[in-house]
This record gives C-alpha cells, sequence and structure tokens, in this order.
C-alpha cells in the first residue's frame, strides 16, 4: 500500500508493506504514480535490470528511486511493475513498462529530485514502513 500526500510545495509519499523488497517495489509504483498519474496509462512493453550495491534500507531506497528517476529523465522509461529482491550487499531489480509517448502518456508531475527532507525506512513488527518527500 502507498498513499501520496502534499507537503508544502513538495510531494510525499508513505508506503507500507510485508517485506523490504515488497518496500521497495510499492514505492517504484508510487514514485511513477506521482510521475504519470495513472499506472493504468504504462504498458509493461520493455524492461530494465538495475543493481544497487547498499547495505542501509534508507539509502537503498533512496537510490533505487533515484536510478528510476534517472531512467525516466534520461531515456523517457515509465515503469509500472517492479521485481525487486534484496540481499546482504544491495537490491537487484527488474521494472517493467515503457517509453514515453506524449501521444499516449498523461504526465501528473515533474520531479526534480528526491529529498533526503523526512526520508524514513523502518522495520516494524509485521512489516516495513517508508516516508519520502520529492521536490516537484
Amino acid at each position: 500500500m502507498h498513499e501520496v500526500f502534499e507537503h508544502t510545495a513538495d510531494l510525499g509519499l508513505r508506503v507500507e508493506a510485508a517485506s523490504l523488497p515488497a518496500l521497495l517495489a510499492e514505492a517504484a509504483q508510487g514514485f511513477f504514480e506521482i510521475i504519470a498519474g495513472d499506472l493504468a496509462q504504462i504498458r509493461p512493453q520493455v524492461s530494465r535490470s538495475f543493481a544497487i550495491a547498499g547495505e542501509d534500507p534508507t539509502y537503498l531506497l533512496l537510490d533505487w528511486l533515484g536510478e528510476l528517476h534517472a531512467a525516466f529523465e534520461i531515456d523517457r522509461l515509465l515503469f509500472r511493475e517492479f521485481d525487486v529482491a534484496v540481499h546482504d550487499r544491495g537490491l537487484t531489480a527488474t521494472a517493467r513498462g515503457e517509453r514515453y509517448n506524449p501521444a499516449v502518456h498523461t504526465l501528473a508531475h515533474e520531479i526534480k529530485a528526491i529529498t533526503l527532507h523526512e526520508l524514513d525506512v523502518r522495520e516494524l513488527p509485521g512489516g516495513w514502513q517508508a516516508t519520502l518527500i520529492v521536490d516537484i
């Protein structure tokens, strides 16, 4: 489950999931919901693999979303499906989506940056929770 919320001139994202890999996948969906609005408009036609080194869950989330943001900004890729595996030295993931086409896709927000403000990932009894703010 994820929830997008307003935060001054920014937008926030709260995510909850049963496991860290599920949290990272859900955060990615929420991130692209901020960018594209309705994820149903994105067809899972292409896939891209990611590998991110790190052990701290907070910085794994930050780096993971940073890589997805770069894939959108540089290659104009919109993603909607994510398979994430976490291991002791980082994460590996596959994201599926398609190249942005203004004739097909409507964008909701331009994300300038993922901020460190209020960035938090924590394990709770029964699952994981994350909060992050994006500069729009």
